[in-house]
């Protein structure tokens, strides 16, 4: 990954809405969360959710579909998947007990990306 696009990534995710949207969808599964149920359920104006959806879409993290007349969110576990491991990448130079924990909740996201995601967004 490059660092510019982690850079825009961590950014989409500093801000305290739009990282409880992430974290909203993330849980969701790859079924993902139409756009008035993650308004109703976080509490944020409509205008608010738009533009924060923009900025997570934008940055590569979530993606969205349409079903019917409502537009369906979902996480992009790839993306997730591929920021952790930028961020991990350099870990631990010659102390790995230090990343131990993390690396194992990488793994269970990479797991999580391969079990949530379509096969053509699965990381390899």
């Amino acid at each position: 990954m490059e660092s510019s696009t982690a850079v825009q990534m961590l950014s989409a995710l500093g801000h305290e809405a739009r990282l409880a949207i992430f974290r909203l969808l993330v849980k969701a599964g790859d079924a993902g969360i139409p756009a008035g149920e993650i308004a109703r359920t976080l509490s944020v104006l409509p205008n608010s959710l738009s533009a924060n959806l923009n900025v997570l879409s934008r940055a590569g993290l979530i993606t969205s579909r349409r079903q019917g007349r409502s537009i369906i969110y979902s996480a992009n576990y790839g993306a997730m998947s591929g920021m952790l491991g930028f961020l991990l990448e350099d870990c631990c130079d010659g102390a790995p007990e230090i990343c131990a924990p993390l690396s194992a909740a990488l793994d269970r996201a990479a797991s999580c990306a391969s079990a949530c995601a379509p096969a053509s967004e699965a990381p390899s």
